[in-house]
């Protein structure tokens, strides 16, 4: 075992340590568990105590939250999270650069930032790029994100229009028998959209966007035979395109439109999971200009803890049975 060393930490604004501390020390918990140290707090002090690698991350974690605080930031236990998982990634790593770069106020005054190093990577690609892919597993925020930064752009004029599109494929339940014309059938797999916009935007403001044909939510076959202007548009879980229809939605982008394709590549619904359009386009477009990839893992989950902990138990068991089968 590897010698114990306390490290000491003065600050001098005691209300700001206060705030770092958390309500009844929620934040201290936070930092002792995911850096396997014991903080003290002893007015505007902070002492540290554990092996040394350990120490040296919490001291560079506290000094990084320290400085966001005093920045303005309102800091919740979640960020707490995330901004651990930040330095165990990258120790070089700045909060201020990532938490403070605001994509968009919501309607109800919530400010939405990347909460990691992948996201604030996927949030600069789509400004900079015509054509970005987000690639990972479920609630890494590769969606959310995408409507806040499409919602943006919209906000300040940057596109004229705001089109969300999925395709409408059955992932265990069988759209015969789903109540209602088409537009009915399809809604369901269109809500995660509605919910993503409802939570940016008033439900009024989104109604009379929708009205005005601002705002459009459709499935993927309703985009064909369109040329879509001065549009940012979002293709959601993408995994699930057939290469025709990937092709197809990649070749509507028109003048100063931008696209986001979003997808999980181990959820495929196709009859055939190899025809994926959105692995065909992963294996095609590498190395163009205008285009990016940017990948996310079980790390990089930004939902409840206990959702990267399932995403492990599956992955597990897949490893397990592709063993079994005597693949890889």
């Amino acid at each position: 075992m590897k010698d114990m060393v306390t490290r000491e930490l003065v600050f001098e604004e005691y209300p700001l340590v206060r705030t770092l501390y958390g309500e009844r020390g929620s934040h201290f918990k936070i930092l002792e568990a995911n850096f396997r140290v014991e903080l003290h707090l002893k007015g505007n002090h902070i002492l540290i105590r554990g092996e040394p690698i350990d120490s040296e991350l919490a001291e560079k974690a506290i000094a990084e939250l320290y400085n966001l605080i005093k920045s303005g930031y309102t800091l919740y236990p979640s960020d707490v999270e995330y901004a651990s998982r930040i330095i165990l990634e990258n120790p070089k790593a700045k909060l201020k650069d990532i938490f403070l770069d605001t994509i968009l106020v919501t309607s109800g005054r919530r400010v939405v930032t990347p909460k990691g190093l992948a996201q604030k990577k996927y949030i600069d690609a789509i400004r900079k790029s015509s054509i970005v892919f987000g690639i990972g597993p479920a609630g890494t925020g590769k969606t959310y994100l995408a409507v806040a930064m499409a919602v943006s752009y919209l906000m300040k004029g940057e596109v004229n229009r705001l089109i969300l599109v999925r395709p409408a494929v059955e992932a265990g339940e069988k759209l015969g028998f789903l109540p209602g014309d088409i537009a009915e059938k399809v809604n369901p797999y269109l809500r995660p959209l509605y919910d993503a916009l409802y939570d940016m935007l008033s439900f009024d403001r989104v109604m009379r966007l929708f009205q005005k044909g601002v705002i459009e939510i459709a499935p993927l076959a309703f985009m064909r035979g369109r040329t879509l202007n001065d549009a940012f548009i979002i293709l959601d879980e993408a995994q699930n395109t057939t290469t025709e229809q990937m092709k197809m939605f990649l070749t509507r982008l028109g003048q100063n439109s931008k696209a986001v394709i979003t997808g999980d590549v181990t959820q495929i619904d196709l009859p055939d999971p190899k025809k994926s359009g959105l692995i065909e386009a992963v294996e095609l477009l590498q190395g163009i200009e205008g285009i990016s990839f940017v990948y996310f893992s079980k790390k990089d989950v930004v939902r409840h803890p206990i959702v990267q902990k399932i995403i492990e138990a599956y992955e597990r068991k897949q490893a397990s049975e592709e063993k079994k089968n005597g693949i890889g």
